[in-house]
């Protein structure tokens, strides 16, 4: 399943990787943690993960980070 841009664009920057919350995203992005909120949910389902953690190994072994 593809990932939006904005979805993507949060793992590229590697920012849940680093272990930023959703407010120090939002601050990265220059968007709202909201909208970061909605986007980190997108990414779950998108990967089929049910926390951070797990989400980013499964984006890490599907290539896209």
């Amino acid at each position: 399943r593809a990932l939006s841009s904005a979805a993507s664009d949060v793992y590229k920057r590697q920012l849940v990787a680093q272990g930023m919350s959703n407010k120090q995203i939002a601050y990265e992005m220059g968007v709202s943690e909201a909208t970061v909120k909605l986007h980190i949910n997108a990414l779950l389902r998108s990967v089929g993960a049910t926390n951070r953690t797990q989400a980013l190994i499964r984006a890490q072994q599907m290539g896209l980070i």
